[in-house]
């Protein structure tokens, strides 16, 4: 009977014997993580029944004398590795820890056991009620064995936290044959209890410490002696031994660390931002690389800390393996070793890299000179607390500068070379504020040119005036050399210009206006018609240039075939070639009367309705100009296009039959009328007004036999000539028609002849009145 097996029917107390202070199963700490993942308490309740099962009916677990699982109402079951392994099938974190446990019981098939005991005996011993045995069923525990097992955590001695992590965690040490920490643990743990299990591990780590202690006196001496070669094999021999033995792995760091001599370094590193890149060259198939970072404390000792293990063939390009710390501890003075491993243990001499100080510089500093200034930019590591920026100038140091994590900005600099120094501050582990050694650059300052303050554009005619303030400086000498003077150059931008005192590269301006200059020597342009741009003001020194204001300039294209044509109805029509790429038209007109007006046309109302001004009779003079394209633009006017239409002249004529004499008709006569719009009194001065031509065009009166009028001056007897002088001086002319130029009946019919025929209106009367019988 188990219960007997425990003696507490019979009051033994040395009767509980093999009470478990420790799990003694490496990975410990992995299951019990998978353990939590699945929702156990312990690991037990992996074999609980099913969720169909009603509560309180199933039999229970048994631990005691194995680990049992109900079968049936009265069976059980060993757990063996085939129910372990239809546990395993499937996914998640339950089945992942029946694989694990199989994976413990093929090593050891009473671990599982022993790790079951020590869990229910520390639940048990943190219950209030862990000593009822209905505290141990309701974990799951068969009722004949609850007993024994509450009896079982009141004898075996209660762990605390600390006293708990060192046994869980001795297994895995053992493993790793780390003897030093091994003993560290075991004196956590109570001495009291009955574990054979520990008590034979305490017995097999003295004889091996002994070992261990021994090789190590004969490496001390013959170091002692000058016999490295034997010290070494001697102090690896500890180290196979004893793992962590600081002292055997301190000295042969000593003995086999780089010599400041030494060319070629076994293991080399390289600190980066944030990691240390390792590298060395792994000839030795098979072996496993334990990388270990030694650091000095700020106590005066050194801790020893494992980065990771390379396992075989994990070799890189041309037989040279590597690996990174990514966990550096900044502002410390580590030394990595490279460990050969064979079955984990040492398998020969180590790989010492030099002292690498973890403060890693800041990278890609860069330096850009401007006016008077330089500007600094940088990435800073992302464990610095602080960054500096040390100043030195023509003159000598100036101290630091204010800064930010990335950037600076020194001004007021006088003209010359200047160094910079950007230094990183780290905080060490013990709360220490280490300085990197810095990373530095050097600019020099150059000479510039003052920026132009202000530009003006003044328009005269078709040309522009420019006038600015600035745009000096940058006199004087640098180093020696004479400085060539500061050049204002105006340009157009091809894109957008940029802001005023912009800084600029001489190669990266534009060229200057190819506009006309018509006076060498004065800043006089005369901007092509259609013109539209912003012209900009650059001062220019050697090889840098400042960008300056602008100002907007127009030269609109002209105007061409202007024209006017008076209408029926008295209004006169403007006819012009419409300019391109110009989208509104001043017109401007003077009347004969003084009177004045003026018009804007768009350029779509003009093409889809023309253009009729209502002038009336009088003569007019039409002006017309292009319009900006935008409010105040500076405009280069082209000569404004200009023409002028006299006043509404007309010759009107017509037959006056002849009176009656007595018993016989009189001849008939011919009446000639000029008439035009009288003149203003007022105006009747004024230079420019439009008046009648001076020559008016002949009048000429022909005939034709028929009553059908004649086609043309030559198609007929010419009957009366009259020349545009006398009508202008007369204004009324009458002819008497002395006798009949061709046979009656016939036509009449006026002409006017002369170049300027188009200029007066002839008003012809109607046709039937013509004719003479």
């Amino acid at each position: 009977m188990a219960g007997l097996e425990f003696g507490h029917h019979l009051g033994l107390p040395q009767a509980l014997s093999a009470l478990p202070l420790t799990p003694l199963t490496p990975g410990y700490t992995r299951l019990v993580a998978t353990q939590h993942a699945a929702g156990l308490r312990h690991m037990g309740e992996l074999f609980a029944p099913g969720p169909g099962t009603a509560p309180g009916t199933a039999p229970g677990l048994r631990v005691l004398d194995g680990v049992f699982v109900p079968l049936g109402p009265r069976g059980r079951r060993r757990v063996d590795q085939a129910l372990l392994a239809d546990l395993g099938r499937g996914t998640g974190p339950r089945a992942t820890l029946a694989n694990d446990l199989a994976a413990l019981h093929r090593s050891d098939p009473q671990a599982l056991r022993r790790v079951l005991l020590y869990q229910l005996i520390g639940l048990l011993q943190d219950h209030p009620n862990g000593h009822h045995p209905d505290t141990a069923r309701a974990l799951g525990i068969h009722a004949d064995e609850s007993a024994g097992l509450a009896a079982a955590a009141r004898t075996r001695p209660v762990l605390d936290k600390a006293q708990r992590t060192a046994a869980e965690s001795l297994a895995d040490a053992w493993a790793e044959h780390r003897l030093r920490r091994v003993r560290k643990l075991l004196e956590r743990l109570p001495t009291t209890g009955r574990d054979p299990a520990l008590d034979a591990l305490r017995t097999t780590l003295a004889r091996r410490l002994g070992h261990a202690d021994a090789a190590l006196d004969a490496a001390r001496a013959a170091e002692r002696a000058g016999d490295t070669e034997a010290a070494t094999e001697e102090y690896l021999r500890t180290l196979r031994l004893a793992a962590d033995d600081r002292k055997a792995l301190f000295s042969l760091v000593r003995i086999h660390r780089p010599r400041h001599d030494d060319r070629a370094e076994r293991l080399r590193c390289a600190l980066r931002p944030e990691s240390a890149a390792l590298a060395w060259d792994a000839a030795e198939p098979g072996v496993v690389w334990r990388i270990l970072r030694l650091r000095r404390t700020g106590r005066g000792s050194t801790e020893v800390r494992e980065v990771r293990q390379v396992p075989a063939g994990a070799t890189g390009t041309g037989g040279v393996c590597g690996t990174e710390d990514r966990a550096i501890p900044l502002g410390s003075m580590v030394r990595y070793v490279a460990l050969p491993l064979r079955e984990g243990r040492v398998d020969g001499v180590p790989l010492v890299a030099r002292e690498l100080p973890l403060t890693p510089e800041a990278d890609g500093l860069t330096l850009t000179d401007g006016r008077e200034r330089i500007d600094g930019t940088w990435r800073t590591p992302p464990g610095a607390t602080e960054v500096n920026v040390e100043h030195t100038g023509p003159d000598g140091p100036t101290g630091a500068l204010p800064c930010d994590r990335d950037r600076f900005a020194a001004t007021g600099l006088p003209p010359g070379p200047h160094r910079f120094r950007v230094v990183c501050h780290y905080r060490t582990p013990e709360g220490q504020v280490v300085a990197s050694p810095g990373v530095e650059a050097a600019r020099t300052v150059h000479r510039w040119p003052d920026p132009v303050r202000t530009l003006t554009a003044t328009a005269e005619g078709e040309t522009i005036r420019f006038a600015w303030t600035g745009g000096g400086g940058g006199g004087g000498a640098e180093d020696g050399v004479p400085e060539e003077p500061t050049d204002v150059r105006l340009v157009c931008w091809p894109g957008e210009a940029p802001a005023p005192g912009t800084e600029l590269a001489t190669d990266g301006l534009p060229e200057p206006l190819p506009w006309p200059r018509p006076h060498d020597g004065e800043p006089v342009l005369c901007p092509p018609p259609g013109t539209h741009a912003e012209v900009a003001a650059v001062a220019v020194l050697g090889e840098r240039a400042v960008a300056g204001p602008a100002v907007t300039v127009e030269a609109p294209v002209p105007v061409t075939g202007l024209s006017l044509r008076r209408q029926a109805d008295g209004q006169v029509q403007v006819v012009l070639d419409w300019p391109e790429g110009t989208g509104l038209l001043t017109v401007s007109w003077t009347e004969s009367g003084g009177h004045t007006g003026e018009q804007a046309v768009a350029a779509h109302q003009y093409r889809r309705q023309g253009l009729r001004l209502p002038v009336g009779r009088g003569g007019v003079r039409v002006r017309a100009v292009p319009a900006p394209r935008a409010s105040g633009s500076v405009v280069a006017l082209p000569s404004a296009a200009e023409t002028e239409l006299p006043p509404d002249a007309s010759v009107a004529y017509r037959l006056v039959p002849a009176p009656r004499r007595m018993l016989r008709r009189g001849k008939p006569l011919i009446r000639v009328t000029l008439s035009a719009p009288d003149s203003s009194p007022t105006s009747s001065s004024e230079e420019n007004e439009p008046r009648l031509p001076e020559q008016l065009p002949e009048f000429v009166c022909v005939a034709r036999s028929g009553t059908l009028r004649p086609r043309g001056p030559a198609d007929g007897t010419t009957v009366l000539r009259i020349a545009g002088a006398e009508l202008l001086e007369l204004r009324t002319v009458e002819h008497e028609l002395d006798s009949a130029p061709c046979p009656v009946p016939y036509t009449l019919r006026g002409f006017l002849l002369g170049a300027h025929a188009t200029s007066v209106r002839l008003e012809e009367p109607s046709p039937a009145t013509l004719v003479v019988r």
